[in-house]
């Protein structure tokens, strides 16, 4: 006889209980089936909030991206006097600014020159010593031939100043004094060195150039040179009426230089944060930050368009104020494309971490690849050993702080650019390939 087999009342009994269960089962799926049009309509409507949310805080943080990267460079450049220096000593090399310095130096020592009262002297001696009126005539007839000529002896002089390693050196020294002078400026005392006027002209005193030059002349023969009263001689950086606002609006420039860059940064963290999924939102608020930057370029080159045009017909040499503006926006270029590259990164990360169907084949993709290379490896007898599975246990402490030095690197970068960022982004996945290549999964044990 089956010692296994239940007497027929606990069989009858058993299937009375799964009956029983059973019925239980299918009301509490029918209860639930009742309730979920219920359950899900406050939910749908709490993502939808949160979704809204998340595209008002992104939008915000991209309208006032642009606004941020200028209101931090202008406020470098105002209070920054290294970063000033840097930006204008380029200036001092250019060949094109160079000849308009040379002119307004030549200008000025000319203007101070008087070649005709000079001829009236001579004349004047010709007369007392008896010399015939013919000659005296003829001495008075050479001002004109005269003036040009003193004037290319005077600027061969200027240009031979302006091309010199003394120049180079003056030009810095000068801005950097003059770039302090700025501050009071901007601030609304006065200044020696560096001037706003009225109509917007940021001026720049060359004075000590001046005498370099007068110098220069005595040294190769003009000694009249010498005797020349002191020069006020200036040289327009820019001019704009625009300058004249920021005077007035100088602290507020401060102010959203200093805070602005991090308000966007945290309205586009917060609208991730609150978002619904993620990684996505991540990828649009880094494809939103660089396309910011390139809405920042656009404006820049038609406003660039603009400022010339402004100056067309006002200043007598156009090209060097086109130098000039390029490279006082040097730094603002590089902002702007540093800023950009930085949200195609954040864009492209957060792509190849999101749960996509082609993000997840890739990613599985490199795992099989790596795991391939491990195999042929330890098939030749190189093994991580303990190492490995330690590493593979905590793979993803790993890999978080792969990431976050990354991000710690970047943060304490000086100057950060475009080049930078693709260096750490490039090394932080080098070293993450790296954790995948030596990462060993262990033996698996006895099934429990």
């Amino acid at each position: 006889m089956n010692q296994n087999t239940d007497p027929p009342d606990d069989a009858a009994a058993r299937l009375a209980a799964l009956e029983r269960e059973n019925a239980e089962l299918r009301r509490r799926l029918d209860a639930a089936a009742d309730a979920g049009p219920a359950q899900a309509a406050p939910a749908q409507e709490h993502h939808r909030a949160r979704s809204a949310t998340a595209v008002v805080l992104i939008l915000l943080g991209a309208l006032l991206a642009p606004v941020g990267v200028v209101a931090a460079w202008a406020e470098r450049t105002l209070t920054d006097t290294d970063r000033y220096v840097a930006t204008v000593a380029p200036l001092a090399k250019d060949p094109v600014v160079q000849q308009a310095v040379a002119g307004r130096l030549t200008t000025a020592v000319m203007d101070k020159i008087d070649v005709g009262a000079v001829l009236d002297d001579v004349q004047q001696g010709l007369d007392e010593r008896g010399i015939a009126p013919r000659a005296a005539r003829a001495i008075t007839a050479l001002e004109g031939p005269l003036t040009s000529g003193v004037e290319s002896f005077v600027r061969n002089a200027a240009d031979r100043v302006v091309e010199s390693d003394q120049f180079e050196s003056a030009w810095d020294q000068a801005n950097r004094v003059a770039h302090e002078q700025l501050v009071q400026v901007m601030q609304g005392n006065g200044g020696d060195v560096a001037q706003i006027s009225q109509n917007g002209e940021l001026t720049i005193q060359l004075g000590g150039l001046v005498d370099i030059l007068k110098q220069r002349l005595v040294d190769r023969g003009l000694t009249l040179a010498g005797n020349l009263p002191s020069i006020n001689a200036t040289f327009t950086v820019m001019q704009s009426s625009q300058l004249v606002e920021i005077q007035n609006r100088y602290a507020q420039i401060v102010a959203l230089g200093t805070w602005l860059p991090w308000i966007v940064l945290v309205l586009l963290a917060a609208g991730v944060v609150v978002a619904v999924h993620h990684t996505r939102t991540l990828v649009v608020a880094g494809l939103a930050l660089a396309a910011a930057m390139v809405v920042l370029g656009i404006g820049l080159a038609i406003g660039r368009g603009l400022y010339l045009d402004a100056l067309s017909g006002k200043v007598m040499r156009l090209d060097a104020a086109e130098v000039v503006f390029d490279q006082l926006v040097s730094f603002l270029r590089v902002t702007l494309r540093t800023v950009g590259v930085l949200g195609l990164v954040v864009a492209l990360a957060a792509y190849l971490g999101g749960s996509s169907a082609s993000a997840r084949g890739l990613r599985s993709g490199i795992g099989k690849g790596m795991g391939r290379m491990r195999d042929w490896a330890e098939g030749r007898g190189v093994s991580t050993g303990p190492a490995g599975v330690w590493l593979a246990r905590y793979r993803n402490v790993a890999r978080i702080a792969v990431i976050a030095l990354a991000a710690l690197v970047l943060l304490l970068a000086g100057s950060p650019t475009p080049a930078l960022i693709v260096g750490i982004a490039a090394g932080a996945v080098v070293l993450i390939l790296l954790i995948e290549l030596v990462a060993r999964p262990g033996a698996a044990g006895p099934a429990p």
